[in-house]
């Protein structure tokens, strides 16, 4: 099974860009790059900060967009968002309690789908309800391969103004939440707009970059009250990930959508080497 997740897309943050706003461009390319490439898919997900006002036009926009995409669709919204509006674009999108959160099985792997919104706060927030469902749905499938989509990452990455405090209560809850529960594979996420892989909890955690604008790649310590003219935000490509389940093991490809050249394709001139590659697993 081949599980694609794209994040934090943006659509909205320069409505009256003519003759197209970069993030709306920036989404199709990735969506054509996806959708037409040699890959299969067999769900796409979005986590997150789909629009960046949140704002019913931007996720008509964003929906429209995905009409070309035939296979199932799974939202979470990210800090930009608002849960009206995502439920407007996606109406078949579940809710528990008021919040976007939802499991979904398929090909032996339980996938739960987290809300970590919080309205009016840029960083994450996981309250006692989410956290009361994740628990009961961890508890009742215990030997089901598990995968957690989420907005936030519950991890400093040390992106300063990006990051959040260290063991926010929101994070350490969450933590709570997931501790002993060995069924859990991996924890995927969005917000950061960068590649990262770390570790929560001794359970892997993997940051997809974002289909918007990319967040420099700047380690320093910031001073929120002195600006030091440091690169804040990008053009590096968009990028999205391919999660793939296969034999029981779980493993993300990523890939960058830009103009390339290919140096290399599978013909009679290279088929020996194949060949020679696949002779030495006998």
């Amino acid at each position: 099974m081949l599980i694609a997740q794209m994040t934090d897309i943006h659509i909205g943050f320069d409505p009256d860009a003519k003759p197209e706003e970069l993030n709306r461009i920036r989404f199709r390319a990735t969506l054509d790059r996806l959708l037409g490439g040699p890959n299969p898919i067999d769900m796409l997900v979005l986590t997150g900060d789909l629009t960046d006002h949140g704002d019913k036009e931007s996720f008509e926009k964003t929906a429209g967009l995905l009409k070309k995409c035939e296979v199932p669709i799974y939202s979470i919204p990210g800090n930009h968002d608002t849960r009206e509006g995502l439920l407007h674009a996606f109406p078949d999108t579940p809710t528990q309690d008021g919040f976007i959160q939802y499991a979904v099985e398929q090909d032996g792997l339980r996938i739960l789908f987290l809300d970590t919104l919080e309205v009016g706060r840029h960083g994450g927030a996981f309250c006692e309800v989410r956290s009361a469902w994740l628990k009961a749905e961890l508890a009742a499938h215990p030997e089901t391969p598990t995968l957690i989509f989420m907005h936030h990452p519950p991890v400093v990455s040390g992106i300063g103004w990006m990051d959040p405090g260290k063991d926010e209560p929101w994070m350490v809850r969450f933590g709570d939440a997931i501790e002993g529960h060995s069924q859990i594979r991996a924890i995927h996420c969005g917000h950061l707009h960068r590649p990262i892989t770390t570790t929560f909890r001794g359970i892997l955690v993997s940051v997809t970059p974002s289909v918007a604008p990319l967040v420099a790649m700047d380690l320093r310590p910031i001073d929120p009250e002195t600006p030091d003219h440091r690169d804040l935000i990008t053009t590096e490509p968009p990028t999205y990930a391919i999660h793939r389940w296969a034999d029981d093991q779980l493993l993300t490809h990523f890939e960058k959508v830009s103009d390339w050249v290919v140096l290399a394709r599978y013909d009679a001139g290279l088929q020996g080497m194949i060949q020679g590659m696949f002779a030495e697993r006998e």
